[in-house]
This record gives C-alpha cells, structure tokens and sequence, in this order.
C-alpha cells in the first residue's frame, strides 16, 4: 500500500480574516465580468426581437389589411403568447441567459416572468400558488405604471402640454 499524502486544507470564512484580506480573497473568486460582451448581446437580442416584434406587425398589416394601429394590439398578444410558450418549454431562460437584459424587452420579458411565476408556484394550487405569486409582481408593475402615468400627467397639465 503507498501512503496517501494529506492535503491541507485552509478554510476561509469572514470570521478568520480581516475586512481587508476577506473583500482580497473574494475578489479572487469572483468570474470575470464580460460586460461589453454582455452589452454587445443584449444590444443584438433585445434588436432581434424588437425586429422581431415589427416582422409580426407587418405580417397583420398585409395579411389581414390592417393600419399600423391596429396591428398594434396583435402584435402585443402574438409576442407575449410566444413568450409564454417558450416559458412554459424552458427554452426562454436558456435563451436569457445568453441574451441577458436584451430579453427583458417588456413586453417579452413581463411576459416571461408572469409564467416563470405562475409555473414555479402551480404546485401550491391554483389560487394560493399560481394566482397570487403570479400577481406579486403584477401588481408593483402596475402600481409603478399607474404613479407614473399620474406623475407625467401632473406635468402635462403644469407645463401646459397636454391636449385639451
């Protein structure tokens, strides 16, 4: 039998360092930020699916003869369903993971976080589990959108921009 070298092992924890040599050694451990790789990727992904979005305007507007406007309010649903779908597939947060914030496009991204929600909860039921988690972050996006739109409406009417 030959004789196993004993490995030493240091333990590193907070309590055995200083603040200084602690925030050193994390430094260490932390991966290398790409952030002009990561820019560069959201920049092309979240274009892509803005793209994307205008391909499937266009396709209303010449199939079914609609304006621009019209076109609109088809266009939300088909991208948020197709959100959801690759939700729901698991494809959309591999596909975030490489696309970053480029996938947080809002329509798409509410999207997705609506169903990652909903799907990671349905297991508590469908009210208690689905609805309410679902909602949780539902409702801090419209309440943000909601003092918003009353804050750009003050300033309109204070700065005199506003129809009438």
């Amino acid at each position: 039998m030959s004789k196993q070298k004993k490995k030493t092992v240091t333990k590193y924890s907070k309590s055995n360092m200083s603040s200084t040599e602690y925030q050193s050694f994390a430094k260490t451990q932390e991966p290398p930020r790409t952030v002009l790789k990561n820019c560069l990727m959201a920049f092309l992904i979240g274009g892509a699916i803005c793209t994307l979005g205008q391909g499937v305007t266009e396709l209303y507007m010449h199939f079914f003869k609609m304006t621009s406007e019209e076109a609109s309010n088809p266009t939300v649903a088909t991208l948020i369903l197709v959100s959801v779908i690759l939700t729901s597939l698991g494809v959309y947060d591999k596909f975030a993971q490489i696309a970053g914030a480029g996938s947080a496009v809002p329509v798409t991204g509410f999207a997705n976080s609506m169903a990652s929600a909903a799907i990671e909860h349905r297991a508590e039921g469908l009210v208690l589990g689905t609805g309410s988690n679902m909602f949780k972050l539902a409702g801090s996006v419209i309440v943000f959108g909601t003092v918003a739109a009353f804050i750009v409406g003050i300033a309109y009417i204070v700065l005199g921009i506003g129809g009438h």
